[in-house]
């Protein structure tokens, strides 16, 4: 009788250790942006920005599902807290997003360009206030690099994945754009001059 209760627990023991090990599995594949579905439809994220307060955003996964929900898992794993804007050109527009602070950096991922010259149909124009992903040379070496525009920029339609707009809060970025101090023609800013992202939230 012993002995068939010590084999009763040993199976017990056993079965929980498979179930831990298929839950910690699952949960590595939800840490993965390449297990993530993509999302459609509409979604409000606001950046709150520290001494200039919070631009509010309308996000269309319907026109740019990857990059939208590549977007928003970064937003909620944290990814953009404290990280800045490093590139500011006045009357074009106000780059961050870089974990770098330069301009070389990205999260771990690389995503499609979602964009005409890539083969992907975009119907969002690069007006005053829409945010974009920046990207290097590869159609597809986004990352987690956006940026907003702060005055028409149609020239980049076709070239790159605008994926919303701004529906509250473009005095900030003309702020943030008018107090920029860059430091060469590429409109970089000094790391003790680049506005802070405090965080980025969903809120829908």
């Amino acid at each position: 009788m012993k002995n068939n209760i010590g084999w009763i627990i040993a199976g017990i023991i056993v079965l929980v250790i498979i179930f831990s090990c298929f839950l910690s599995n699952k949960q590595k594949k939800k840490d993965s942006i390449d297990e993530v579905e993509l999302m459609s439809g509409k979604h409000n994220v606001v950046i709150n920005i520290k001494n200039y307060g919070e631009i509010a955003l309308e996000l269309d996964a319907d026109i740019a599902p990857i990059t939208v929900t590549n977007f928003i898992y970064l937003v909620n794993k944290n990814f953009y807290d404290g990280l800045t804007f490093h590139r500011i050109i006045k009357d074009f527009m106000i780059q961050g997003g870089d974990p770098s602070g330069d301009g070389t950096g990205g999260s771990q991922t690389k995503i499609k360009g979602e964009f005409a010259s890539n083969g992907v149909e975009n119907s969002i124009s690069h007006v005053r206030g829409v945010i974009s992903m920046a990207r290097g040379r590869d159609n597809d070496s986004a990352s987690s690099q956006f940026f907003i525009v702060h005055k028409d920029s149609k020239f980049l339609d076709g070239d790159y994945a605008a994926f919303g707009h701004v529906t509250d809060g473009m005095e900030v970025v003309d702020k943030i754009a008018e107090d920029a101090k860059p430091i060469d023609d590429d409109g970089f800013v000094s790391s003790a001059n680049q506005p802070v992202i405090e965080s980025i939230k969903v809120i829908d």
